[in-house]
């Protein structure tokens, strides 16, 4: 079970071992206590230097729509590393399949939000108050997730966000990762 753990979350065999003994066995419940374990590590690694890394390009079949990424991490011995390489050809079909225009929501100009969420409010007029304002947040929400890199469900495991798979990311190398920057060309537009 231990090994299986590994396989499918990428953490260590102690952090499996303890994650199995504290869910009494229960693979689902482990994997869950290792995903809270990688986020709150991932928080703790936020301040480190990402000074190497790796610039990714990709052109999709037919060569329609092209992506430049930069992703950054603390070590070079990282950067080399076929993981990291994948999962920078990963974030590449990510943008160009989904269009993102930021990579996060701090990127967004607060104009933007503010239009966005004036619309929304125009949207829920004659409601509660208390209701108009978790609708609005939920349509903020929404509109993130359509514009910004982090908050878009991944390609290829829907259930789960890019800052999720990041999350994941930094977990399993020990390092500060980010998504420094993207630029996604598209033929005609």
């Amino acid at each position: 079970m231990v090994n299986d753990l590994r396989i499918a979350t990428g953490a260590g065999l102690l952090d499996c071992k303890k994650a199995l003994t504290e869910a009494d066995g229960n693979v689902e419940a482990a994997t869950t206590i290792l995903r809270k374990k990688g986020a709150a590590s991932a928080a703790k690694k936020a301040d480190r230097v990402t000074k190497e890394g790796l610039i990714e390009s990709y052109i999709h079949v037919g060569g329609k729509v092209g992506v430049l990424l930069e992703v950054n991490c603390e070590t070079d011995f990282v950067a080399r590393n076929d993981d990291f390489k994948a999962f920078c050809r990963d974030v590449c079909l990510q943008i160009a399949a989904a269009s993102p225009l930021y990579v996060s929501r701090d990127q967004v100009p607060e104009a933007d939000v503010a239009k966005e969420r004036e619309i929304a409010a125009a949207q829920v007029q004659g409601k509660p108050p208390a209701a108009v304002q978790k609708i609005v947040e939920g349509k903020l929400d929404k509109f993130f997730s359509t514009i910004c890199l982090l908050d878009q469900p991944f390609v290829k495991l829907p259930e789960k966000t890019m800052k999720d798979i990041l999350t994941e990311r930094i977990a399993k190398t020990g390092e500060n990762i980010q998504l420094r920057r993207f630029t996604r060309y598209q033929l005609g537009a």
